[in-house]
Formats: structure tokens, sequence, C-alpha cells
């Protein structure tokens, strides 16, 4: 009865064979396409650079100021804005403003990088059926797969590093906004587009003037939960390199630092209360816009 007890498999000897086998193949494959890949990333790690340094040598208080002024124009809402800026002083009195300023532009560029590439999919996702069914279940391995193994790859491709870092956290929060960005596109009122056809306006017209300003606030939404999953996943991108908060978070953890972890971990959660309730604010002005121009 040996059968129902333990699950028939493959043999050792095959499976052994055939890891190594992959194994192998993803290493041929680095070593031929490897410096391929990583001159391909090169005008990425450029931005990634100029971002952290504009960052961390800008004056603190035009850093504040600039940060108070998008808060004000994207709430325009002075609670939301003292609580930005007040977080910002209690993140830097407690001497982690230069770590709080690389996580904040290695966020910058991943949210970029996310936007320009989830929207275009996004679309492409709205406008068929056989695309969206082609790429959800590619969405849900991105969503579903540990943060860990995102490391294994690209350290592989690319080596240890900030390039390598970003990549493996765009790779973890791209998912939100791929699929809102389809989402909204597809639940604009078909009255409308029926509207946008009698007047005769093409498929590009379509997009920019109706589906997508009306699919604006999804698209809101998703681009603060990229934001939210790239902040969680600052911490595991600090193993291969990434410079910020999550190092200290790192170190705190490898040498049982309790204070050093919690403080570095409470400037996390400012960072992303900052993002999010400022994004929030930002979508509920496009909700209440939508609904005074449309009824």
């Amino acid at each position: 009865m040996e059968w129902l007890t333990k699950f028939p498999h493959m043999d050792d000897d095959r499976l052994r064979e055939l890891k190594k086998l992959i194994d192998e193949g993803f290493r041929t494959f680095t070593r031929a396409y490897g410096d391929g890949i990583e001159s391909f990333f090169e005008p990425l790690q450029f931005f990634l650079i100029q971002s952290e340094r504009f960052m961390t040598r800008t004056p603190w208080p035009i850093i504040l100021i600039l940060v108070a002024l998008i808060a004000w124009l994207g709430s325009r809402n002075w609670k939301i804005v003292a609580g930005c800026v007040g977080t910002l002083l209690a993140i830097g009195y407690f001497d982690m403003w230069d770590d709080t300023m690389k996580t904040i532009s290695m966020i910058f560029v991943c949210t970029v990088l996310s936007i320009a590439i989830g929207i275009p999919i996004g679309i492409i996702m709205s406008r068929s059926d056989r695309v969206q069914n082609i790429v959800n279940p590619v969405l849900d391995v991105m969503q579903t797969m540990p943060s860990f193994v995102y490391l294994i790859p690209v350290v592989m491709l690319l080596g240890i590093g900030k390039v390598p870092g970003l990549i493996a956290v765009v790779i973890y929060a791209i998912p939100p906004m791929i699929r809102l960005t389809n989402l909204g596109i597809r639940l604009v009122d078909k009255d409308v587009l029926e509207a946008a056809d009698a007047f005769g306006s093409s498929s590009w017209q379509k997009l920019k003037n109706v589906q997508m300003p009306l699919a604006l606030p999804t698209i809101m939404a998703g681009i603060n939960q990229t934001i939210m999953m790239a902040l969680a996943m600052v911490v595991i991108a600090s193993m291969i390199g990434v410079q910020g908060l999550g190092q200290p978070v790192l170190k705190a953890i490898a040498n049982q630092y309790f204070t050093l972890g919690i403080f570095n971990g409470l400037a996390i959660v400012g960072i992303a209360i900052i993002f999010d309730r400022v994004s929030q604010a930002y979508g509920h002005r496009l909700q209440r816009h939508r609904e005074i121009v449309h009824g």
C-alpha cells in the first residue's frame, strides 16, 4: 500500500538530469547574451543614477518644497501637505534622509518604467480578448511567484547592482498597472463610445479623448498599487545591491538590531503613506471631475 502514502514522482536521476540541463542551458544563455542584455539596460542605469544624484545632492529645503508642491497639486489639501512635510522632517531628524532619498529615486524610476510599459500593454489587452487571455496567466504568475525567485535569473544575467534590483522590483510591481489600465478602459460606458463613433472619431481619437480620460481614476489606482508593491520589494531588492532604506533593515535582520530595523521600517511606511495619500487624493479629484462633467 506504499503507493497510497508516497506520491509517484519522476525518477531521482532523471529529475536531477532535467534540473541540471535547465541550469546549464540558462548559464549558456547568460554567457552568450549577458553582455548584450547588460548594454541594453545602460540607459536605464543612467536614468536611475541621475535620479538618485538629484535626490541626494539637492539641498533638503528644496526637496521639502518640491514634495509640498507636488502634494498640493495632487490633493489640494493642506492637511496632506503638512503630513507629507512632517513625515519627511521626522525621517531626516532621525538621520535617514540619504537612504530615504535613494529609495524615493528608485521608486520614482520604477513607477515611470511601470507606467511606460504597463499602460500600452493594458491598452492592447482592452482591445483584444485573445491578448487578455494570453497576458492574464502571465500576470498571475508574476503576482504569485515568491519575491526571492525574481532575484535568481536577474542576478545570473546582470550580476549584483542597482539595475538588476530595479528590474526585479518592476517585474513584481507592474501587474496592477496592466490589469487596472485594461479594466478602466473596458469599463468605459458603451453609450459614450457610441456617441464618439457618431461624431466620426477615429480609434486613436476615442482612446485619447474618451477612453483614457474616463479610465484615468482607475489607472491612478493602478499607479498607487504599483508604488505600494514596489515599496514592499525594497528590502528584498537590497539583497542584490539596491541602496536605500532596505539595506539598514537587512543589516538589522542579520545582526538583530531591533531599533535600526524599526526606525528604517517606519521610514518605509512613511514614504508609502505619502505616496498613497497623494495618489488617492488625486484619483478622487479625477473621479469627482468625471462625475461633474459626465453626470
